[in-house]
């Protein structure tokens, strides 16, 4: 994931927040041991090397980031795939099964060449929340390179934890409590994104968010939205209605999808600033 990850919990014990945010980093650290193409002993990495009709068993994190990853596949028809680095060099195509009693995986055809960076950080706030709640610290801030954020609880009558749409000081804000928000865009690493079906870069040249339940979810999606058409958008968002996807077009963030906006109000949650809130910023290696 080579990236920076931040856990900010409130309204705990500050060594107990510290512990907290410490196990959540040390997940993060064990995680990437699985998920990153760039470990030689990662479950990525090895199955790079598996020949036609091979198997192999996965780590448990492994498996369950892939099966949501050909979850996002399918929900996004094509336009989110974790093999995309593959059709953007027009190898062969790869295909691939999930084997669930095995916990194993299957290259049905081409080289399995995963990069899961349009996934991984989602899937890793994901756990990371899962974490802070076995330690009873449900109220929190994850974010992941600065554009993949997963909030848990407000507290009191916070709406939630603000955040923008796009850079810091963004003026149109979102205050987030129990749900996910991750940004896609070509300004920082330009056209890195391919579209899947046609192993072409990503035609959208302005920013996309996605809102979901969950942060591999939404990781995945605002991906997607970079190569959709927003005829092909409209139709995805119609199947899932617990997803909202923000366009940018001259400087605003246009939301689409039935999922209601999150609550927006003056009252804001989580200031960095905030005597309550303890911060622990951490960067992976890759």
């Amino acid at each position: 994931m080579a990236t920076f990850f931040e856990v900010r919990i409130v309204d705990e014990e500050r060594t107990y927040a510290a512990q907290a945010a410490q196990a959540a980093l040390d997940l993060v650290d064990k995680l990437e041991s699985h998920l990153s193409r760039f470990r030689p002993n990662s479950d990525i990495a090895q199955i790079a090397e598996l020949a036609l009709g091979e198997t192999m068993r996965l780590s448990e994190p492994g498996f369950a980031c892939l099966e949501i990853a050909k979850k996002m596949e399918a929900a996004t028809r094509g336009a989110f795939s974790a093999t995309a680095a593959a059709h953007a060099m027009q190898a062969a195509v790869p295909a691939w099964s999930l084997l669930p009693e095995e916990q194993a995986i299957q290259c049905q055809s081409g080289r399995l060449q995963f990069d899961l960076g349009a996934i991984g950080k989602g899937f890793a706030l994901d756990r990371m929340a899962e974490l802070l709640r076995e330690w009873d610290c449900p109220a929190f801030l994850l974010v992941a390179g600065g554009s993949s954020i997963l909030a848990g609880a407000a507290l009191g009558n916070a709406a939630g934890w603000s955040c923008g749409l796009g850079d810091d000081n963004a003026t149109q804000r979102l205050f987030l409590a129990h749900e996910s928000l991750s940004g896609s865009g070509l300004a920082v690493k330009g056209n890195h994104i391919f579209d899947p079906r046609t192993g072409q870069p990503a035609q959208r040249q302005n920013r996309a968010w996605a809102l979901t339940d969950t942060a591999a979810e939404s990781d995945a999606l605002s991906t997607a939205c970079m190569v959709l058409s927003e005829a092909e958008l409209n139709e995805v968002l119609a199947q899932n209605p617990s997803w909202l996807v923000f366009l940018e077009k001259d400087g605003v963030a246009r939301p689409m999808g039935s999922r209601a906006l999150p609550h927006a109000t003056e009252t804001q949650f989580g200031n960095i600033t905030d005597p309550r809130i303890f911060n622990r910023p951490h960067k992976t290696s890759g």
